[in-house]
């Protein structure tokens, strides 16, 4: 729901159908969708996957040696409730289920500007998650019903807090923390400018409080429009963002490529880009 009171949904959902038939919580006027996703085999962590624990003797008396199960790719999937999910989201959740294993075992991952908490929900299949957003129209309560819903994906701890980037005030709880988080990750909160100005203040305040080595991830879109200043088409949102990093001297930014594959069903168009924010 935007500031004039309308409906706002993302675009995904009129190019595939990811209807569900379950009941949504929470806000019964809101929608469930299901979006199903490829888990590759080296992602699964059930106890069906790992070593034998046991030599045993088979009935010609040879040894069975333990050996890894071999499994392939499985097909998985996580329910939301609500439009709010955005291709920025879904990229994001690509690139943790491939890159999880470049971040150190016992980390914690914070999300800033979290929506319906769908890329949390995928983190935490391997990290546990501060999952953050505005506390509006009942958004944190959405995140933790989701949360519940998908409880067949969530392998660690996600906890819902509020963070407001115009406000000054940071969580207690995030800030202990920090030392532990080596990602930051947000999708999507590219989209007013001074709601990026207040983006990009909050983001150098965790760059400046935590380790060397901490790295903030940015999805987004480029929204292309046609301006009469420039007569040109555009994407001013997207400029601004880039303009705004320029202006500070103490961080690099990068684009990230996005040559990692693919696990969810979506347009993933060349208007989708994902940066790399860290300390200089």
């Amino acid at each position: 729901m935007d500031d004039q009171g309308y409906k706002v949904s993302s675009e995904i959902f009129t190019e595939k159908n990811y209807a569900s038939s379950k009941k949504p919580t929470v806000d019964n006027q809101n929608v469930v969708s299901k979006f199903n996703f490829i888990l590759p085999e080296q992602t699964l962590r059930s106890s069906e996957d790992l070593m034998v624990s046991t030599v045993t003797i088979d009935a010609d008396g040879d040894l069975n040696v333990p050996r890894k199960k071999s499994r392939p790719s499985t097909v998985q999937y996580i329910e939301i409730v609500g439009l709010q999910v955005w291709r920025g989201a879904l990229l994001l959740a690509d690139w943790m289920i491939y890159n999880y294993k470049n971040i150190p075992e016992g980390s914690i991952i914070l999300e800033l500007g979290s929506g319906v908490g769908f890329t949390s929900i995928i983190t935490s299949m391997f990290f546990p998650v501060i999952c953050t957003d505005i506390d509006k129209g009942n958004i944190l309560k959405v995140i933790e019903s989701n949360v519940k819903r998908n409880k067949h994906l969530v392998r660690h701890p996600v906890k819902v807090l509020e963070l407001d980037f115009i406000s000054n005030e940071i969580p207690r709880d995030i800030m202990e923390h920090l030392p532990n988080i080596p990602v930051i990750i947000a999708a999507d909160t590219i989209y007013d400018d001074s709601i990026t100005d207040a983006f990009i203040k909050t983001i150098c305040r965790f760059l400046q409080n935590s380790s060397d080595n901490t790295s903030i991830f940015v999805a987004l879109e480029k929204r292309y429009v046609f301006t009469i200043s420039d007569c040109d088409t555009t994407a001013p949102c997207f400029d601004y963002f880039l303009e705004s990093l320029k202006k500070l001297t103490d961080v690099k930014y990068e684009e990230v490529p996005l040559t990692f594959p693919k696990y969810f069903e979506y347009d993933r168009v060349k208007e989708l880009v994902l940066w790399k924010v860290t300390s200089s």
